[in-house]
């Protein structure tokens, strides 16, 4: 045979073997009509080792390059608290950095897409001009599983329109402490509220006609896999203290602590995220029995499990002492993909020397990637991988804004309304002569929304978002003829100095996240009980906290005429403008005890020696004042 012949030969076998190549690892799971499990069991067949730890590791945009996708395999991209393109970011710019990532980990050997995941928690809080929703302790007082659902679909859509298809939410703990700097992320104290409130699922990830039994359901392009968090028990630590143990019998765990999570996994949510974080001692980031035997075995979760940002770091005491203990630790007990979010090659390095030495077993690593590919095949990523930029003008859209005015009013509670022997004031006539609006809170945007917004602690003032101040709404709503004053911190001798009709007084809490806000004495700061004081002694007043919890006001609540728990209502403060004159009427109920001193903490309703200022439930009501008719000419 001529060594033309032979070469020809060769080139025919190369030809067929490469043919074969692409027909293998086109197969079962490129096919959407194949049942999801059979794509998964295909894949996984397909991957090798470095491409299954690549699944499971979640890294920081910042370190997201395409070399590093395509070299590492990454599974997953976040942005954290405040990480975005670059500062004031577009919506579309924001789309063509995700699909610029996605381009790189579609052209990786099997073309498995990544996942990007942000905290959206009141709304698409990380970007500018996004529709903020007041924050969970606000729509706790709601009861309105339905405006639930529709906050989750505006959230979702909004999410979607910046490329992004997963979002770190909802929280449904159950926040028994106030003390606790992530109380504002909590529904209510009571788990039935919560429970009630997981609608908010079926608006972020589509409504699941029947019990998912676990499954993760995502329907379609304008919807996101939604992650319930933080499991387990993380409103409960000792003293409200973050990351702290949780001391729980087994009635509370799972009568209390664990009942939403019981209602997620039957509405298919996709994720759910470990707890920083112990129960009775033990990490919740370690704890095979609550995430592998109980979640995972008894619930029958079927979607994937992720840490917290560096949550594995933390089950040693101080974090990241022992690395190679904690990626053991935590995959053993049933974390399936890690937020590391910065160290990703001694994450991917280490798991992949503990896998050879069998300190994890194989089994473990194909079950953690069996449910990442899960997800990733019922949202349809595989399909539609990329950021669709039709969407871009739904972010801030009025439809949405209107919702979350509306969720604004119904979240309102009316504590006070007149003083004994006096009529109510409340709701205010918009035909005033003069009002002042004072306080560090009237004019704040910042600090209206709280913390988790546009940065991760938020921001204080009106130039980073769109939006409406407090203030604004007041000045929108009155008449034209009514003079509104407004004055950040009045003196002591503002009230003598001119004739005014109302001060409305707007102080609470600045802004903050996490840790950072973690408190022993929960007292409004300074100067916000001297601007109650010296507004309130000569004025009918009516004073409006701004906080995410219940704060220590019974010393200034004879002072008031008129008080109302605001919460953090997010960007659309003309929603209290709303009921403040009428508008609307005052319908909230607290979902939260309202407790005398911090020294009764924790205090919640049932407990033998509750004795609270104003009691979960409790809520004064006003009817709307009827639009006026304007004359027939």
């Amino acid at each position: 045979m001529s060594r033309k012949s032979v070469s020809l030969v060769g080139l025919v076998i190369l030809c067929c073997h490469a043919s074969l190549t692409e027909q293998r690892l086109q197969g079962i799971f490129k096919d959407p009509k194949e049942p999801i499990d059979e794509r998964v069991k295909d894949l996984l067949g397909k991957m090798n080792l470095e491409e299954k730890v690549g699944q499971m590791t979640q890294i920081e945009r910042k370190n997201a390059s395409a070399e590093v996708l395509k070299s590492y395999f990454i599974g997953s991209v976040l942005s954290g608290g405040g990480s975005t393109p670059k500062v004031n970011a577009t919506v579309k710019e924001w789309v063509d950095m995700v699909n610029g990532m996605q381009q790189a980990s579609l052209s990786t050997r099997l073309g498995i897409p990544m996942i990007y995941g942000i905290d959206a928690v009141h709304g698409h809080n990380n970007v500018m001009n996004a529709t903020i929703f007041p924050h969970n302790v606000g729509l706790g007082v709601t009861r309105d599983p339905q405006l639930l659902k529709e906050i989750g679909a505006a959230t979702a859509l909004e999410v979607r329109a910046t490329g992004i298809p997963y979002a770190f939410a909802p929280c449904i703990a159950v926040c028994r402490d106030p003390r606790w700097g992530r109380c504002y992320e909590s529904y209510s104290e009571d788990h039935r509220i919560v429970q009630q409130l997981t609608e908010i699922i079926d608006g972020l990830q589509g409504e699941a006609k029947t019990d998912m039994k676990g499954m993760p359901y995502v329907n379609g392009k304008t919807k996101v896999a939604g992650s319930s968090k933080h499991y387990v028990g993380d409103g409960g630590t000792v003293k409200g203290i973050n990351e702290n143990n949780t001391i729980v019998d087994d009635s509370a765990l799972y009568g209390m602590h664990m009942a939403a999570y019981v209602n997620s996994v039957a509405k298919g949510i996709a994720t759910i995220m470990a707890s920083y974080s112990s129960i009775n001692g033990v990490k919740m980031h370690a704890h095979k029995q609550l995430l592998t035997d109980y979640l995972k075995g008894k619930l029958g979760f079927k979607g994937f499990i992720i840490s917290d940002w560096e949550g594995i770091d933390r089950i040693t005491s101080p974090a990241h002492s022992n690395y190679s203990y904690s990626i053991q630790a935590s995959i053993n007990a049933g974390i399936d993909m890690v937020m590391v979010p910065y160290n990703y090659t001694e994450f991917y390095d280490g798991l992949i020397d503990l896998v050879k030495k069998n300190a994890i077993p194989m089994s473990r690593i194909d079950d953690a990637v069996s449910r990442i590919l899960r997800v990733k095949f019922a949202m349809g990523l595989f399909e539609n991988p990329l950021g669709d930029y039709s969407l871009i003008n739904e972010v801030g859209s009025q439809k949405h804004r209107e919702l979350a005015r509306q969720a604004v009013r119904k979240s309102l509670v009316l504590l006070k309304n007149g003083k004994p022997g006096n009529p109510p004031i409340l709701p205010l006539p918009k035909n005033a002569g003069k009002i002042v609006v004072a306080g560090s809170h009237a004019n704040n945007l910042g600090y209206q929304c709280g913390g988790w917004t546009i940065e991760w602690q938020g921001v204080s003032g009106n130039n980073w978002t769109a939006g409406t101040t407090i203030l604004d709404g007041i000045k929108a709503t009155v008449d034209k003829r009514t003079k509104v004053v407004y004055k950040k911190k009045p003196s002591d001798t503002y009230s003598s100095k001119g004739k005014m009709d109302y001060g409305i007084v707007v102080v609470g809490e600045v802004p903050y996240a996490e840790t950072n806000g973690d408190s022993q004495n929960l007292t409004i700061p300074a100067p916000g009980p001297a601007v109650i004081e010296n507004v309130c002694k000569e004025t009918k007043c009516v004073v409006i906290i701004v906080s995410g919890r219940p704060v220590v006001i019974e010393p200034y609540v004879d002072k008031i005429d008129a008080l109302v728990a605001a919460w953090l209502p997010g960007s659309e403060g003309q929603g209290v403008a709303d009921v403040l004159f009428g508008d609307y009427g005052f319908t909230g109920k607290l979902a939260r005890t309202w407790f005398k001193r911090v020294d009764q903490l924790p205090m919640n309703y049932g407990d033998p020696k509750y004795d609270p200022l104003f009691p979960f439930g409790f809520g004064l009501e006003t009817k709307p004042i009827p639009p006026t008719k304007k004359p027939e000419l």
